[in-house]
């Protein structure tokens, strides 16, 4: 198991060294470059003031120079410098990624019980009338883009009714304001995991122990919560853990939309306004995230189902 966590570690470094030096390379781009220098200064620069002011600032330096400057500041725990946001990145990211994880919380807190009873109700009577209701409901959120969602949702309950706000506060988080943006994702991973639930448990009520516990005379209550639930989880496990990447990721458009100004937002800011070192840190965060994960759903996995093996 070690050898295991620790293979997955050296291969989220060079993963993220990897997409480093990718984003690098782009954002250094020459087009890029003169749309940052026009943004912090004039638009109707001439070329001569555009290179004078790229020089000046170092961005004509040899591409092995900056990038490893910028490495050695990351190594060190600086990542530079906002031009967006005119501070640094190490007081721009912790915000946004707080504002983000606050999101992440009550969409977690709501998705994942309501996906996984909808999943469990439908698996236990596969086949019936609640089955198909449920199925259909689980397929529809999911084939739903959260900007279509997020739009219906702000018409129906912000602009029609007036139950909720349009645009989310994170300076002010109310139930008003907070509402519509963890509906909205909610609703969209809702129904991977309700999927998956329903499959797992429609294989588990099938299985081998599950009829002999029936044929024992066990009660059906019994059945399901002590024989079939357990194992039926397994799989929904590694889907539900597989869900903070979205989270972390997904809610640029969620947060767009609703003006939320976490993570996802600023990543967006970051893209328009070529900012160089909030963009490489905003790819770190979310390799990290991802694989880091990606290796908690695989342990987990192991020492959850006894049948799995992993080499240590």
């Amino acid at each position: 198991m070690l050898r295991f966590i620790l293979q997955r570690t050296f291969i989220m470094v060079l993963t993220m060294l990897a997409l480093s030096l990718v984003v690098f390379t782009l954002v250094n781009l020459e087009p890029n470059l003169r749309k940052l220098a026009l943004e912090q200064n004039n638009n109707r620069m001439s070329q001569e003031a555009v290179d004078s002011w790229l020089d000046k600032n170092g961005y004509r330096r040899p591409f092995v120079v900056q990038y490893g400057e910028w490495l050695g500041g990351v190594l060190t725990g600086d990542l530079g410098y906002s031009t967006r946001f005119r501070m640094p990145v190490n007081e721009v990211l912790p915000k946004r990624l707080g504002y983000t994880g606050i999101l992440a919380f009550w969409v977690l807190v709501t998705m994942v019980p309501s996906a996984l009873l909808i999943g469990i109700l439908s698996g236990m009577r596969e086949g019936t009338a609640l089955d198909r209701i449920l199925s259909i409901f689980s397929v529809a959120t999911t084939a739903t883009p959260e900007y279509v969602s997020g739009i219906l949702f702000t018409v129906i309950f912000a602009s029609m009714l007036g139950w909720f706000k349009g645009v989310s506060n994170v300076n002010n988080i109310t139930f008003e304001n907070f509402t519509l943006p963890v509906m909205t994702m909610s609703i969209y991973g809702m129904g991977y995991i309700a999927r998956m639930t329903r499959a797992s448990m429609s294989e588990v009520m099938t299985s081998q122990y599950v009829r002999t516990a029936h044929l024992k005379g066990l009660p059906f209550r019994s059945v399901v919560l002590k024989h079939a639930l357990r194992n039926a989880l397994i799989a929904p496990f590694t889907v539900i853990l597989l869900q903070f990447p979205w989270l972390l990721t997904g809610v640029v458009i969620v947060e767009k939309i609703f003006n939320y100004k976490g993570f996802g937002w600023a990543l967006v800011e970051a893209a328009e306004n070529n900012d160089i070192h909030l963009l490489l840190a905003c790819s770190l965060v979310s390799v990290v995230v991802v694989i880091g994960t990606q290796l908690i759903s695989d342990v987990g996995y192991a020492y959850l189902n006894p049948r799995i093996r992993v080499e240590s």
